[in-house]
């Protein structure tokens, strides 16, 4: 299992750290942002394939930001997935 942090762009949270164990997500967690929400989002993922997170949080836009925190999450798993190769 390897630990990654990435650097969100364009949203409140800091880092999003989470750990890749083939492509599979384990142990997501933000620093900053909405508390509960990102909870939420870390126990639903938690398990999930770099494509299931993809499928189902790529392109979520937060107030015509063009990106959200689950956008950001599915971006920082692939670039980790992509660079673990």
């Amino acid at each position: 299992m390897q630990h990654f942090d990435y650097k969100p762009h364009g949203v409140c949270p800091m880092r999003i750290s989470f750990d890749l164990e083939g492509d599979t997500v384990h142990n997501v967690s933000f620093t900053g942002g909405c508390n509960g929400n990102l909870q939420a989002i870390s126990r639903v993922v938690e398990g999930m394939t770099v494509d299931q997170i993809e499928g189902y949080f790529r392109g979520i836009s937060c107030n015509g930001r063009g990106t959200s925190c689950s956008d950001q999450l599915a971006q920082g798993v692939r670039q980790a997935l992509e660079s673990a190769k």
